[in-house]
């Protein structure tokens, strides 16, 4: 046999067969150039959830966002259309907004004060009245692509990306349209979390780990009916509930749409999920909550504590994994076909997205 010339590392990234796949190796969860790769591999070149529509209801209501490093500022304009611009001035990269708002008619530069209109197009520039050939008609802030679905707001920097309706597809057919029509935002929950992202996002896409990390989620559970699907760009974890704990019988649905994003759907409740990286080490996991206006404030108060314990208990386990994936003594090892299929989709998603990154 001809030995492969490419490293481990390399030969690691090359597609895995179902039954005999391997994990990502360490490396990938450890090295600065893996991270720097993602920024611009993977973030800027997916959809990213960046909000909630009830943040940007009215004309001139604006939110921050950011996608891969790019600032980004969701603006309603006048003309009743949500667009992602880019919270950079086109003069000296100053920003436009550094808060959320409401009510804006223009939008004004904190530095130098050049003026832009709702949509983006530049209004006025304080002083360059007298600069030659400047020409303030041609001159707007570029956008990102936009979508709203569910009451969610999604951004793209890649206008190669997947059309966002590939994105989803298969989960509308599941939750219904408008399942989530007239649920209301409570709060956001932020968690840092000392581990690199796909780290807990590998935790999130199995539940073979339930049983020994989370007895209290366990018990609300039917192992034996957890059912894991994977479409293109998502997968599935649903499983009954028993009428115990915070929900009423029913069933949880567990979506993560690649790379960072997850749906938790509960009886009466949505909690939304978007991890952030931080660094090779670090993430922080942004929490929020949405509940149907019958779900008493009682309840929802038992929803979050009983999330946070959960959290609580994954952040312990993410933060001992990546101790041991920097430790030197781990490389790789087997996925289970049956409990860790979400797992391998994800890594197979990345290990495209590295070899296309060269």
């Amino acid at each position: 046999m001809t030995p492969d010339p490419r490293s481990p590392t390399e030969a690691a990234l090359l597609p895995q067969p179902a039954d005999r796949a391997m994990t990502l190796p360490a490396a990938c969860y450890t090295q600065p150039a893996f991270a720097a790769a993602e920024r611009q591999a993977v973030f800027a070149r997916s959809w990213q959830l960046v909000g909630h529509a009830g943040l940007v209801a009215g004309a001139g209501d604006h939110a921050l966002a950011e996608i891969a490093g790019v600032p980004l500022l969701l603006v309603r304009g006048d003309d009743g259309e949500l667009r992602a611009l880019h919270n950079v001035c086109r003069h000296r990269a100053g920003p436009l907004a550094e808060c959320n708002g409401r009510g804006a008619t223009e939008l004004a530069c904190r530095y130098h004060g050049w003026r832009y209109a709702l949509d983006g197009r530049l209004l006025g520039a304080p002083g360059m009245g007298r600069v030659p050939d400047l020409d303030i008609a041609a001159i707007r802030l570029p956008q990102a692509r936009l979508a709203v679905w569910q009451q969610l707001v999604f951004a793209s920097l890649d206008g190669a990306a997947p059309a966002f309706a590939e994105v989803i597809d298969g989960i509308d057919a599941r939750l219904g349209s408008g399942r989530f029509a007239g649920y209301e935002f409570d709060r956001r929950v932020g968690y840092e979390v000392a581990c690199n992202w796909k780290v807990y996002v590998d935790n999130y896409l199995e539940g073979y780990h339930v049983p020994r990390v989370h007895p209290g989620l366990a018990a609300l559970l039917d192992q034996a009916s957890y059912v894991t699907t994977n479409e293109r760009w998502s997968s599935l974890q649903a499983s009954p509930l028993a009428a115990s704990g915070p929900y009423s019988r029913g069933e949880a649905l567990y979506w993560w749409l690649y790379p960072n994003t997850m749906l938790n759907v509960l009886p009466g409740r949505l909690q939304t999920n978007r991890v952030l990286p931080l660094g090779v080490d670090r993430c922080r996991v942004d929490f929020d909550y949405f509940y149907a206006p019958d779900v008493a404030a009682g309840a929802r108060v038992d929803d979050q504590r009983f999330s946070d314990e959960v959290q609580r208990e994954d952040i312990a386990i993410c933060e001992a994994v990546q101790r041991g994936l920097s430790s030197g003594s781990y490389v790789a090892g087997r996925l289970n076909p049956q409990q860790e299929s979400a797992l391998l989709h994800l890594h197979e998603l990345l290990r495209a997205a590295y070899r296309a990154a060269g």
